[in-house]
């Protein structure tokens, strides 16, 4: 909890100083976003070890394929790809776009799960008598 306050923090003073300074100083407001951008992504590098950490665990403890797990990580980077991506286009005003985008990653996600998917299948048919 104490992370996401300092991101919050961090995020509202990123978008202050940027607002004050976009109108005088272009080139420094862009520097002062950037360099909260990269603060923001300094913070969350832990979170994301603590979830490489979980996901070898349970690795560890199902004793299945690895490829899997990696699928699985694929699947949620495209997730947040996706969104950034549309996310982009609606603040530039192409709502039009950013729909085609949210469409394109959830068919890709789609298709990237159909392994998972058959996988869990056969679980569920070798657990029946």
């Amino acid at each position: 909890m104490e992370i996401f306050l300092k991101i919050i923090g961090l995020s509202f003073l990123t978008t202050i100083s940027f607002l004050i300074l976009k109108p005088s100083k272009p080139d420094l407001a862009m520097i002062v976003g950037l360099a909260g951008s990269v603060c923001i992504f300094l913070y969350i590098i832990d979170l994301v070890e603590q979830v490489f950490g979980l996901f070898d665990y349970i690795m560890q403890l199902t004793h299945l394929d690895s490829k899997l797990f990696t699928l699985l990580i694929k699947i949620i980077g495209v997730g947040y790809i996706t969104e950034f991506s549309a996310n982009l286009c609606l603040d530039s005003g192409n709502s039009s776009m950013a729909s085609k985008i949210l469409l394109a990653g959830k068919l890709v996600i789609f298709v990237m799960s159909i392994p998972i998917i058959t996988t869990l299948l056969e679980l569920i048919v070798g657990l029946m008598p």
